[in-house]
C-alpha cells in the first residue's frame, strides 16, 4: 500500500505561520520591556519603603499596552526573584552594562529558566541565551545546596501564599447606572450588590476583569469594599466643594465626584509628581469633569486662603504603612516581605503617625468645613486610634465631634479612648482588607 504523501505547505501558509510567530515574538519582546519598567519602580519603592503605586495599579495604567502578559511577568518574576538572584550570583555572568539593566535581566532569566521559550529578539535576550547553560547549572547547584528537588520547593522557602478574596467592582455612576452594570457583568459572572456601599458589586474570587470593556472604558473600577467605604463615609452632597488631601492614585477622588453627581468641585491635592500623572490618568478614564488637580503639599495650603473658603468636606487618606492591604497590593511578593516581613518598623510608623497627626489637625482647621474623614489602610493603633485621639481636643474646640459612619457595621475601633466605638475598622483576615475610617462632623 503506497504511503500517503505529506501535504506540502503552500507559500502563503508558510508566510502566515512566520508572520504569526513574528507577531508573538514582538509581543513578548515588548511585554518584557514593559514588565522591566514596572519591576524597577516596584523594587525601588520597596527598597525605600515608599512605593509610588501598587503592582496592579502600575501594570494597569493606560501607558502599559500588553497588560495581561506584563502583569503575569512581573508577578512571576517577583515570585521567583530570590531564586533568580541566587542563580545570577552562582553563574557570575552579568557584566557592568547588564547590571545597570538588572530588572530586564530578571524578567528574561525568569522566561529562560521557568517560563517561555526565548527567541533571540533583542540584545538582552541574546546575551542571556548564550549563557543559558551557566544559568541552568547554577540553578541545579542551588537546588542541591538548599536540599530540595524541585523549583516549587525553593519558592516555598521564600514566599508566603496569596489570600483569596471576592472581586469587588465599584460602578462609576458618572458613566453607567448600577443596575445596567449588574446586568452586563451578570451575563458572564455571578454578581450581587453590596449591602453597605450602594454602587459596589461583588463577584466571585479570581474573576479577571482587567480586559473587560466596562473596566477599559472606565464604567467600573476595581476597588475593594473597605476602600470604597471611605468616600461614601464622607457623603458629600452635589454642588459642594470637597478637598481630597492626598489624592493619588485617584479611586477615592473619582468616587467623590460620582457621589456628587459630577456637580460642585473636587480639589484633588497631590504632592508627588509621578502620582499626579497617575491621578490625571484615573480622572481622564472616569470622565469626571468637576475635579481640579492641585500639584501641592496639602500642609502648605492656607485654610484662610479665599480659594478654600467654600470647601465643606475634606477626605484625608494620607501615606500610611499599608499593613492592611498586603495581599491586595501583592506586597507579599516583594523582597521586604520575603525576609523579615513580620518585623514592625517602629521608627517608620512613628514618622508616618507624626505626619498623619499634623495633616488631620490641618484638615480640621479649615473654617467652612463641615465633615472630615480620616482613613488609612493600616492595622496599627499608632496610625489609627492614636492619631484620632491626639486631635480630639482640637476637634472639640473647632466644633467637631466623632460620628459613626455605616452604623450597622459591626467592627469598631480599639477601646483605647472614649468615643472609639464611633470609628470603623475592617479586618485583613475576616474582611480581606484592613482599613480604618474616622468621621468628624461639625455641630450646627
Amino acid at each position: 500500500m503506497p504511503r500517503a504523501k505529506r501535504p506540502v505547505p503552500t507559500a502563503s501558509a508558510s508566510a502566515t505561520a512566520k508572520k504569526t510567530k513574528s507577531n508573538a515574538e514582538r509581543s513578548a519582546y515588548f511585554a518584557r520591556r514593559e514588565a522591566a519598567k514596572v519591576l524597577r519602580s516596584v523594587l525601588q519603592g520597596d527598597a525605600r519603603r515608599q512605593a509610588v503605586a501598587s503592582i496592579k495599579s502600575l501594570v494597569y495604567s493606560p501607558s502599559v499596552r500588553n497588560k495581561k502578559a506584563t502583569f503575569a511577568l512581573v508577578c512571576q518574576t517577583l515570585k521567583h526573584l530570590p531564586i533568580i538572584k541566587d542563580v545570577f550570583q552562582g553563574a557570575n555572568i552579568l557584566n557592568a552594562k547588564w547590571k545597570r539593566n538588572e530588572e530586564l535581566m530578571y524578567i528574561i532569566a525568569y522566561d529562560i529558566l521557568f517560563g517561555l521559550v526565548i527567541t533571540l529578539a533583542g540584545d538582552a535576550e541574546k546575551f542571556l541565551m548564550l549563557r543559558k547553560d551557566a544559568l541552568q547549572s547554577a540553578l541545579a547547584q542551588l537546588l542541591v545546596r538548599k536540599k530540595v528537588k524541585r523549583v516549587e520547593d525553593l519558592v516555598v522557602l521564600y514566599q508566603t501564599p496569596d489570600v483569596s478574596k471576592p472581586r469587588y467592582v465599584r460602578v462609576n455612576t458618572l458613566k453607567l447606572e448600577v443596575d445596567s452594570a449588574l446586568l452586563e457583568l451578570g451575563e458572564k459572572y455571578m454578581v450581587q450588590k453590596d449591602d453597605m456601599v450602594p454602587d459596589l458589586l461583588i463577584l466571585p474570587p479570581g474573576c479577571d476583569l482587567h480586559n473587560h470593556p466596562l473596566v477599559i472604558n472606565g464604567s467600573v473600577f476595581m476597588q475593594g469594599k473597605a476602600s470604597s467605604m471611605v468616600a461614601a463615609a464622607l457623603s458629600p452632597e452635589p454642588g459642594w466643594e470637597v478637598l481630597d488631601a492626598c489624592s493619588a492614585p485617584g479611586n477615592k477622588t473619582i468616587h467623590l465626584a460620582a457621589l456628587m453627581d459630577g456637580k460642585g468641585k473636587v480639589i484633588a491635592c497631590e504632592l508627588n509628581k509621578d502620582r499626579v500623572k497617575r491621578l490625571k490618568d484615573t480622572i481622564r478614564l472616569s470622565g469626571a469633569a468637576n475635579i481640579e488637580v492641585l500639584h501641592r503639599d496639602f500642609l502648605s495650603l492656607n485654610p484662610k486662603d479665599p480659594a478654600y473658603a467654600k470647601v465643606r468636606a475634606i477626605l484625608l487618606d494620607p501615606s500610611c504603612s499599608g499593613s492592611g492591604t498586603v495581599a491586595q497590593r501583592l506586597d507579599h511578593l516583594l523582597p521586604s516581605y520575603a525576609s523579615g516581613h513580620d518585623e514592625i518598623d517602629i521608627r517608620r510608623l512613628n514618622k508616618l503617625a507624626a505626619f498623619q497627626r499634623k495633616a488631620l489637625a490641618h484638615a480640621l482647621s479649615f473654617p467652612a468645613v463641615e465633615r472630615v474623614v480620616y482613613s488609612t489602610c493600616s492595622i496599627h493603633q499608632i496610625e489609627n486610634e492614636d492619631v484620632v485621639n491626639s486631635v480630639l481636643a482640637l476637634a472639640a474646640s473647632c466644633g467637631f465631634h466623632l460620628a459613626s459612619p455605616f452604623p450597622l457595621w459591626h467592627r469598631r475601633g480599639l477601646p483605647v479612648f472614649e468615643g472609639a466605638e464611633h470609628v470603623l475598622r475592617t479586618d485583613p483576615v475576616e474582611d480581606k482588607e484592613g482599613f480604618f475610617v474616622a468621621l468628624f462632623v461639625r455641630r450646627g
